[in-house]
């Protein structure tokens, strides 16, 4: 078994008491890895269907986990402790939802790129990551879709519910 240790970047969203869900899981990956640093979170219209806001964070983690454990063994537990419900529909309202959207600075999820709750919590903690085969940062890329999506900051989560 590698026992390195792994830099993983997270996308935290909830809609359902989003402020209380955010800093939940985040106090429970504080238990399961070494959390290095927490963006700001980000109010985002739901997509999809009609519903509540979300709100959106970026956590960033050292594990010693490869991806598939850490997505089985910590993040799936850490939905359903805190009450997410799988449904077929993909839009439905969640308490909270954690992908792996970077693991050791490989892209796993190429939205990162195209959505602004995606892009701008993790330009916060990556600001210099580039696109690849390209030169434009992650911060650049956030900046410009942020201006086209309207997503607003929460400085403190409390004023976002």
């Amino acid at each position: 078994m590698d026992n390195s240790y792994h830099r993983v970047c997270l996308s935290l969203g909830s809609n359902i008491e989003p402020a209380e869900n955010l800093s939940a899981a985040v106090d429970l990956l504080r238990e399961q890895t070494t959390v290095l640093a927490v963006s700001r979170a980000w109010r985002t219209a739901a997509v999809g269907m009609s519903g509540p806001d979300f709100l959106n964070a970026a956590v960033l983690v050292l594990t010693v986990r490869s991806i598939q454990s850490l997505k089985d063994r910590v993040l799936r537990k850490i939905e359903a402790r805190l009450g997410r419900v799988r449904s077929e529909d993909k839009y439905a309202p969640r308490t909270i939802d954690i992908d792996v959207l970077l693991y050791d600075e490989q892209v796993v999820d190429p939205e990162l790129w195209a959505l602004a709750h995606l892009a701008q919590p993790v330009a916060e903690l990556l600001p210099d990551l580039t696109v690849p085969g390209s030169s434009k940062t992650l911060d650049q890329v956030a900046r410009s879709l942020v201006q086209q999506s309207g997503i607003t900051p929460c400085p403190d989560m409390l004023e976002c519910i």
